[in-house]
């Protein structure tokens, strides 16, 4: 009696039920078998996202070309082992197609099924030993059912040196019915006598258009509900291995069209470009308290921040939608390229430390808060990033322009600098706030010096247009008696007049006149006040007394009766002769007393 067909778990394809050894075989392993088993491409024609390598495979058995080895190297899930199988299948076919396998006749199904005679598979990984190695080569000579016996090693670069040494001589010169397909995801740590004596063939990464393509296909064909976000969510887990990504649909499938990406990695970004170290610590705390280990969400890091870097350089060598690469290319561009090297090299030295670290989380938080807080980094590209913003902030200040000058005296003219205002014209600025005054040279009196601005002008407005005929009018009331101590002593000294509208203040000699400036910034104020604006002040000696004499040398009295000397006066008195210096001290202070030192 017949039985029957039992098929267990979500519907298979139809191509697969029509390659079924037999259509009355009980299958019951069907409930657990994986989307990537149950969609294994059989064919060349299935390959997806490899057709250089097809090409190179069907161009060389329709044209009795075949090699005697072959190696396949590429990244995990790309179809490596997939591919040496149908090629046993092609090499052994009893109907081939344009160097396909027909996947229908005697050989094809039993490869399938995986009881053919024909194909021996390894895994160099666990049968790595010279022992394995002298098994093959003698096993090598025996024939088989089919026009080719084909050996596949996979992970072909686990083979200890001795056992590769042992497989070269029957892999440069097998029988002539022998091939061997060598697989590996590291080219590089396979010997170069071994790499030299096979064809390599390279597989890549599945471009994201092939990819969602191919799973879209799979979800209608095994009737599966995911929704698009979901799909895009798979498309990112799998990186482009096609494996990887059956692997996450399946997992999406079974929770309900969910998919846990494990890290949340727009967060980091957006904290490092935040600058804000608490989101970053807080998405740490997040993926670690889910069981992300540290060095995984480093590595999910590192391998977005590529994207970001190649959304710049080479935008077509990113795996992503196009909405994904829309989404990186912002990011990037708010980061910089610059910074995302710079953290790519951080992260990248604190993996290298996690190695040997007791707790890998406190070098990964401290790489990251490295990142974000530039005082912390001593190198030379934080040195070199701080000076850039400074030389920033520096651009943009105002830049004030300079004083104009007095064409008679060559001086520069008080309160007569202008800067631009909000406009971009150029507009006189606002009268200064009054300073502290300047001790006097011979005596400090303790009470601070006040401005007051008399009632008579003290409704005058500095804003409109200024009148320096006022400030003569005015000066006594309202100047000078406005100012108290050494500020009025030293203002008597000068005598104000006016000068194409230019209040000019004539000394009677250079010293008068450099006591004169040191309190120019208290008393300019007040002169604008009482002129009724903003105007050039000029101080002048008068030409006939430019010279000074010692009767200009007697001290000065102010209100109080205090009196203030400049000693510095001294040095500008002319030479008397026959005249000891204690009659010239005499005569310069009338009154006074010499005391010898130590009475």
């Amino acid at each position: 009696m017949a039985s029957t067909t039992v098929v267990l778990g979500p519907p298979i394809s139809r191509d697969i039920l029509g390659r079924l050894p037999d259509p009355t075989t009980t299958v019951l392993d069907m409930a657990v078998q994986s989307l990537y088993r149950r969609y294994r491409p059989q064919r060349f024609a299935e390959v997806r996202g490899q057709d250089h390598v097809v090409k190179a495979l069907r161009y060389a058995i329709v044209n009795g070309r075949e090699s005697h080895a072959y190696l396949f190297s590429g990244p995990r899930g790309t179809g490596k082992t997939s591919t040496a199988r149908i090629l046993v299948k092609a090499l052994n076919c009893e109907q081939p197609i344009d160097g396909d396998a027909c996947a229908v006749c005697d050989s094809c199904r039993a490869i399938e099924l995986g009881n053919s005679f024909d194909v021996i598979e390894l895994d160099a990984a666990s049968n790595r030993s010279i022992d394995d190695i002298r098994e093959i080569i003698a096993s090598a000579s025996h024939g088989s059912p089919g026009r080719h016996k084909v050996y596949i090693l996979d992970e072909v670069h686990m083979l200890t040196p001795q056992a590769a040494a042992a497989l070269l001589k029957t892999l440069e010169e097998p029988p002539s019915h022998v091939v061997f397909v060598l697989a590996t995801t590291d080219p590089e740590k396979v010997p170069e006598t071994i790499r030299s004596r096979t064809q390599h063939l390279q597989f890549h990464l599945l471009p994201n258009e092939v990819l969602d393509a191919h799973v879209r296909w799979i979800i209608e064909d095994a009737g599966l509900a995911v929704e698009d976000e979901a799909i895009q969510a798979v498309l990112r887990e799998g990186g482009g291995s096609a494996r990887d990504t059956l692997s996450a649909l399946e997992l999406a499938v079974a929770t309900g069209g969910m998919v846990d990406e494990g890290t949340p990695i727009n967060d980091y970004v957006e904290a490092l470009i935040a600058y804000d170290v608490g989101p970053l610590l807080a998405a740490v705390a997040h993926s670690v308290q889910f069981g992300r280990d540290p060095r995984t969400i480093a590595n999910d890091l590192v391998r977005y921040l590529r994207d970001c870097f190649l959304s710049q350089m080479a935008p077509e060598l990113v795996q992503a939608s196009n909405e994904g690469v829309a989404h990186l290319t912002d990011q990037a561009a708010r980061l910089g390229t610059p910074r995302i090297v710079k953290i790519i090299e951080t992260i990248g030295l604190a993996i290298n430390d996690m190695r040997n670290a007791l707790d890998a989380r406190v070098i990964l938080e401290v790489a990251l808060v490295r990142l974000v807080h530039q005082e912390l980094d001593m190198g030379l590209e934080s040195v070199v990033a701080r000076v850039a913003r400074l030389e920033k902030e520096l651009e943009n200040r105002p830049v004030l322009a300079p004083a104009p000058v007095d064409p008679s005296t060559g001086r520069a003219v008080l309160g007569g600098r202008v800067s631009p205002d909000s406009s971009g014209s150029l507009a006189r600025p606002a009268a200064p706030v009054a300073k502290a005054p300047k001790a006097a040279p011979a005596k400090v009196v303790v009470e601070e010096p006040t401005i007051a601005v008399p009632e008579a002008t003290a409704d005058v407005s500095v804003s409109g247009s200024p009148s320096p005929q006022r400030v003569v009018d005015q000066w006594t009331p309202g100047v000078l008696d406005a100012l108290r101590g050494m500020h009025k002593a030293v203002l008597k000294m000068a005598e104000p007049s006016v000068r194409d509208d230019t209040v000019v203040l004539l000394v009677d000699n250079e010293p008068s006149a450099v006591r004169v400036r040191k309190y120019t910034d208290e008393f300019t104020p007040l002169i604008h006040r009482v002129a009724g604006g903003v105007c050039p002040i000029v101080i002048e000696v008068r030409q006939e007394t430019s010279q000074p004499v010692a009767k200009k040398s007697t001290p000065v009295v102010d209100d109080e009766g205090d009196q203030y000397v400049d000693l510095e006066e001294i040095k500008t008195l002319p030479t008397v002769t026959n005249t000891t210096i204690a009659d010239q001290l005499t005569d310069l202070f009338p009154g006074s007393e010499l005391i010898p030192e130590g009475e």
